[in-house]
């Protein structure tokens, strides 16, 4: 199956999606082993006057209880909205810290967090040294400046790992055996065989598809269909690290996604695109740089977007925003050329405070899924 990047997705704007067709982007990458740690440092998607960055974090030194990054910006970039960090900037400084459930770091164990920034349409070069906890990343493994707690934390979980409580028994979550009506939107959480069941996430999933729903009418004077439940859980075939290691659909950027949409597909008889639902996958899996996207009737869509929808990532515009924009992907929209106030450009982020334009309503209308609509 072929696969075209689009418009990256919640981790709002950054580029993709296996779909179908060819392949397009900027990706840059640092990496710097230090006393400490060693930091990847990825420009994922890259748009006029924004970007969407990540950044990789794997402890080689002592154990730690928390942590700071910090790095310089050399090219007057500064950073909007983050996740998976609490994240300030002085000027060029930047310091990042752990949040809540990130912030213990074994040896050899990994997190990451992810940012939308500005920069000057001109350079947009990757930060050229870090510090983790004051220790320069400088090449070698040395003591820690401080001391080692008491007991060792244990590994931190991934991005997309949500809080812990007790596990719910997981529901049976193979193809339904009544099949959704067609011309309606199919939404299905994707749960790795190594995840807990929580409800949080279809639920979470319904109330952010609901919303889309409201506003595609409250813009459109009609409105996509769902089904009930609105979201399917589907027990997946493989562990949370198989979809984010496992090569597919070109550079890791999308990998989790595209491994999810095949085993979807696989198990449901699902095209791409598919004339019979628009369908809209969430992962909880997400691995270093992971993104998203929608087009050719499909959304699809990482990790931190499922945590999102579940309410532990931030604040829900942002989630709501970012479904509208995919889903004005999967019915046929380009992204906006400027940010110009519609829900296609960079104004996703003010929602509900962008809309569809006349020409982009009666892109939709006209286009491919607008007999879906009513």
């Amino acid at each position: 199956m072929q696969q075209r990047r689009l418009r990256a997705v919640l981790t709002p704007l950054a580029l993709a999606a296996c779909l179908t067709g060819a392949a397009a982007g900027t990706t840059v990458a640092a990496h710097a082993a230090s006393a400490a740690c060693q930091v990847t440092y990825t420009v994922g998607s890259q748009w006029n006057g924004g970007f969407s960055a990540n950044v990789a974090i794997t402890n080689l030194g002592d154990p730690v209880s928390a942590w700071t990054l910090r790095w310089t910006f050399g090219a007057g970039q500064t950073v909007g909205q983050a996740w998976n960090a609490n994240v300030t900037q002085s000027g060029s400084a930047v310091t990042a810290a752990n949040v809540g459930w990130n912030g213990s770091l074994a040896t050899g164990a990994s997190t990451s967090f992810g940012f939308n920034g500005s920069w000057n349409n001109t350079s947009n070069p990757v930060p050229a040294g870090f510090t983790l906890n004051g220790v320069a990343c400088t090449g070698g493994t040395t003591a820690s400046p401080s001391a080692s707690p008491s007991a060792s934390p244990s590994k931190s979980p991934s991005p997309s790992a949500s809080p812990s409580r007790p596990p719910s028994p997981s529901p049976s979550a193979s193809p339904s055996p009544v099949t959704p009506p067609a011309r309606t939107v199919r939404v299905f959480w994707l749960k790795p065989s190594d995840v807990a069941y929580d409800q949080r996430y279809p639920d979470g999933m319904a109330k952010v598809l609901q919303e889309a729903q409201r506003f595609f009418k409250q813009e459109l004077g009609k409105t996509f269909t769902l089904n009930s439940p609105v979201a399917e859980v589907v027990n997946g075939d493989q562990p949370r690290s198989w979809y984010e290691n496992t090569p597919k659909c070109g550079d890791k950027y999308w990998w989790a996604v595209c491994n999810m949409q095949e085993e979807l597909r696989r198990k449901f008889g699902l095209g791409a695109p598919d004339s019979r639902w628009i369908n809209v996958g969430e992962v909880s899996a997400e691995g270093d740089g992971a993104g998203g996207g929608g087009g050719n009737g499909w959304v699809i869509l990482s990790g931190h977007d499922a945590d999102g929808a579940a309410g532990l990532n931030g604040p829900m515009n942002r989630w709501y925003g970012g479904m509208v924009h995919e889903l004005g992907h999967a019915f046929g929209l380009p992204d906006a050329t400027s940010t110009d106030g519609t829900c296609m450009s960079a104004s996703l982020y003010d929602y509900p405070n962008c809309h569809f334009s006349q020409a982009q309503k009666n892109a939709i209308l006209n286009g491919p899924y607008g007999s879906f609509l009513s």
